[in-house]
């Protein structure tokens, strides 16, 4: 394991758990990194929020996405892109559909206990109020898997953050996390950390939790999708109202440059790396020749855009004003 690579690790945890500081997680916001923080657009009769829960810039995207190739073939695919080598900023953002019916959120963010701890990220909470959206209001809190920048805003201070929610978690995803070999791995392992957010912020809230698999119907208009390989039982969401459709990718796509273009280069938090790629490569396929919107959770804010096939690859076109 690189160096580079425990400095990653590290950042899966608030720096007060783990001890020195580190460059991976989120460094001091050049101005305009957070110009906008939610994005608003209406998808048929249903209104869609897109809330930035974390900012800032990353060693990367080396090894996080690529680490399977030489580091230098990574840098060089972002120079041909105009982007840095080395460093990166990716989104960390859940999404807010209301359909009139219900309020339902996809991920929750890093809370207290995220990737990127505060003040940098776990801003979910605050997001939602300043788009007149109290925690009370939200249905339904759909999970795309259980990492703990997806889970970490669950609870806040032991407490349930999202008190009259249904949680819906795939149902191969919880018994996985839920396992308790899942704590036999070294504490600053990334899969370890997760475990243990597992068991602090979902297991309390098992009562109120609805397991499903590929095809389950959430609410009328949303339906999950099988995507596994980032975790077991990672799912996708389809989001329909009145023939609009939008696709909730989850962990889909680490970086919008260098996921799209080499869906079959490993991700460092795969925990199937090749199952991963195979995801990929067919919810790729699928976004690109349906046309489908898609909301990427780490690609940069707001965190959507479309997929267009690009020689052996993909490239990720973002929203600017198509939906306006």
């Amino acid at each position: 394991m690189t160096d580079l690579t425990r400095r990653h690790l590290a950042a899966a945890a608030p720096l007060a758990l783990l001890g020195a500081p580190t460059r991976a997680v989120a460094q001091p916001r050049p101005p305009g990194l957070e110009a906008a923080a939610h994005y608003r657009f209406a998808l048929g009769d249903f209104a869609v929020t897109m809330l930035l829960d974390a900012a800032g810039l990353i060693d990367g995207p080396w090894p996080i996405v690529g680490e399977d190739r030489p580091r230098a073939e990574v840098a060089q695919l972002m120079r041909e892109n105009r982007l840095p080598p080395d460093r990166f900023q990716p989104g960390f953002t859940p999404v807010l559909v209301e359909t009139g019916r219900a309020r339902v959120l996809f991920d929750t963010g890093n809370g207290a206990v995220g990737f990127v701890p505060r003040p940098s990220g776990g801003r979910l909470a605050a997001r939602l109020r300043a788009i007149g959206v109290e925690p009370e209001a939200i249905t339904h809190v759909v999970l795309t898997h259980c990492h703990t920048d997806h889970i970490g805003g669950l609870m806040e201070a032991g407490r349930a953050a999202f008190p009259q929610a249904t949680f819906v978690v795939g149902a191969a995803e919880f018994d996985f996390w839920r396992a308790p070999e899942r704590l036999g791995g070294p504490p600053e392992d990334y899969a370890y950390r997760s475990a243990q957010v597992f068991r602090s912020h979902l297991l309390p809230l098992a009562a109120r939790a609805r397991l499903v698999a590929d095809g389950a119907e959430i609410v009328p208009g949303i339906r999950a999708l099988a995507a596994p390989g980032h975790t077991p039982g990672h799912l996708a969401y389809h989001v329909e109202s009145q023939g609009k459709r939008l696709l909730v990718w989850g962990d889909c796509a680490h970086h919008e440059v260098a996921s799209l273009a080499r869906p079959g280069w490993h991700a460092l938090f795969d925990m199937d790396k090749a199952a991963g790629a195979r995801t990929r490569e067919r919810i790729y396929d699928m976004a690109a020749r349906e046309g489908l919107l898609v909301a990427g959770y780490h690609t940069s804010f707001p965190s959507l855009g479309y997929v267009v096939p690009a020689g052996t690859g993909y490239r990720w076109i973002p929203v600017t004003y198509q939906l306006l």
